[in-house]
């Protein structure tokens, strides 16, 4: 099948729905930023995949190159002056919403592509792992790390929040997905044994 309606829809929509809606009328700067974040890289991302089949098979690199690549621009774009960049010039704030979409569909396609299950989950685990970091480490900072950078006010508070909602979404997202891909490996084992 060369298209998948519902999860392709459901995909579009989250993503309009990220990009569109006035989110930073409603909550400080960072929180929107890390609901973006995890929307692309965690939910929109495997849903254009499972929508979209045949193109995810051109995406399909190596799980533990996606996941590099991945921790890369996640990681790259966390360091204070090119986050700063991203909250207040247009241009730095494409790059990082269309980078964090290009990695998330790379990690995606790669792990569930992957020749072996177990090679996706390995790279679905990874991603979980340095979520997680990223998220605790935003938690536990003991002070505002981007607001000289973001010309606003600093809101350990709000980063706090951030860091919460990178554990909450991307941590669990991953690792389900991984353990999944790894009882589809020992399932295959099994069989052929």
């Amino acid at each position: 099948m060369s298209v998948r309606p519902g999860f392709l829809m459901i995909g579009i929509m989250l993503l309009a729905m990220v990009w569109l809606l006035p989110m930073e009328t409603w909550w400080p700067g960072f929180p929107v930023h890390m609901i973006r974040h995890m929307a692309l890289v965690a939910i929109v991302a495997p849903l254009l995949v499972l929508g979209l089949p045949k193109v995810s098979a051109l995406l399909a690199i190596a799980p533990l190159m996606a996941a590099v690549l991945e921790f890369a621009v996640v990681w790259g774009w966390h360091l204070p002056r090119l986050h700063g960049a991203a909250r207040t010039e247009n241009a730095a704030f494409v790059a990082e919403q269309a980078s964090f979409l290009v990695v998330g569909l790379l990690v995606w396609a790669g792990c569930l592509r992957a020749t072996h299950p177990l090679a996706g989950a390995g790279g679905l685990l990874l991603t979980s792992m340095h979520m997680t970091l990223l998220g605790a480490l935003l938690i536990l900072a003991p002070r505002d790390l981007y607001y000289a950078f973001c010309g606003t006010e600093p809101n350990v508070s709000a980063q706090q929040f951030g860091g919460m909602i990178m554990l909450a979404v991307g941590t669990p997202v991953y690792l389900v997905a991984g353990l999944w891909l790894t009882s589809r490996a020992l399932s295959e084992e099994e069989a052929t044994a």
